[in-house]
């Protein structure tokens, strides 16, 4: 089970760290995802770390302004999201999926197993 949290109302140019606790298994047996899905359009990859956590990928448009990183004691993956922008507004998810350790990040919603509920974040200008 995933976990999402740390969504709300910032303004434009604000920042915001999003949550995701993982219960029932190990994140560090994972590939590890964040998704977002605005009103009336399809899920969007923002950003992926590798099961072994030494490589990310990220969405063009947040490439720069968000990170992911994951602290595998507390089983919890994060997206800082700083210099945000009304685009940014959706709702995002968390996602995991069992991987072998070779494997990078992955960019696809199919390639994953495991989701959190969404997190609204909403960019005001």
């Amino acid at each position: 089970q995933l976990q999402a949290s740390g969504g709300g109302l910032v303004q434009t140019g604000g920042s915001l760290r999003l949550s995701c606790a993982a219960s029932g298994w190990e994140l560090s047996r994972c590939a590890l995802g964040w998704f977002r899905q605005a009103p009336g359009k399809e899920r969007e990859f923002v950003a992926g770390m590798s099961r072994s956590g030494s490589t990310t990928s990220y969405g063009d448009s947040v490439k720069g302004r968000f990170t992911i990183s994951r602290d595998t004691a507390k089983k919890t993956v994060y997206l800082q999201m700083n210099s945000l922008e009304a685009e940014d507004t959706a709702d995002y998810y968390c996602a995991a999926s069992p991987t072998i350790l070779s494997v990078g990040p992955l960019r696809s919603v199919q390639d994953y197993r495991y989701w959190g509920q969404g997190t609204l974040v909403t960019v005001s200008s």
